[in-house]
């Protein structure tokens, strides 16, 4: 199980060791913060690593029995191959590849996001059958219904795009608010998270729609 943070991977690890730990399944963490002998690992069953980690382990000849013992890979935020880090990923779904040609294994391949919009080109690149092994969950797998509505702004100046963006946000958050909904704003950073908080709480105070 390839998870983007060490956080997570403990998150992960902590969860799947519960739940497989009835069936006599072993699962255990593998970053740069944990160490595994090697017999430890040929003891596990489930290892949950970052990419960084298994993209230095897979690329070594001398973890190659490690390797050659994996027969499911599950990569989590799968989107990320669009992002900094996704040379990495792609560096491990290409070894992977390779070793399934290269050794006629069976090794399955499963990719997950929650934000994916190109999830079939992903899925072409993990040379999935579109038809048949590709599962999509719109909306309406959801148990609580979503919403789902667009709102352009126009112009060219970036100041008061955003300026305008961010009222929107406020009047949208409001009219839930006082519906009795609870509201999530999603923002592009975490620098973001905080001034885009910090912005709302100043627009609800100047119109005395705090608390």
């Amino acid at each position: 199980y390839v998870a983007p943070m060490k956080a997570l991977a403990t998150e992960v690890t902590e969860k799947f060791g519960k739940r497989l730990g009835r069936l006599g399944i072993n699962v255990k963490e593998l970053t740069g913060d944990t160490q595994l002998s090697r017999r430890d690992i040929g003891e596990t069953q489930m290892l949950v690593v970052t990419p960084e980690k298994w993209d230095v382990i897979s690329r070594k000849t001398s973890d190659a029995a490690l390797t050659s013992q994996v027969k499911l890979l599950i990569i989590d935020e799968i989107h990320l191959l669009n992002e900094e880090r996704g040379a990495v990923i792609e560096a491990i779904v290409a070894r992977t590849l390779r070793q399934i040609e290269s050794s006629q294994s069976a090794i399955r391949i499963v990719g997950l996001s929650a934000t994916l919009p190109t999830y079939k080109d992903v899925a072409v690149f993990l040379r999935v059958n579109v038809q048949r092994d590709l599962f999509y969950f719109d909306s309406s797998y959801r148990p609580v219904p979503l919403e789902t509505c667009f709102m352009g702004v126009m112009g060219s100046n970036q100041n008061k795009i955003k300026a305008a963006m961010t009222e929107i946000t406020y009047q949208k958050v409001l009219q839930r608010v006082r519906q009795g909904h609870q509201v999530m704003v999603f923002v592009h950073s975490r620098k973001d998270t905080a001034k885009t908080a910090r912005t709302l709480l100043e627009m609800a105070e100047q119109e005395g729609t705090a608390g």
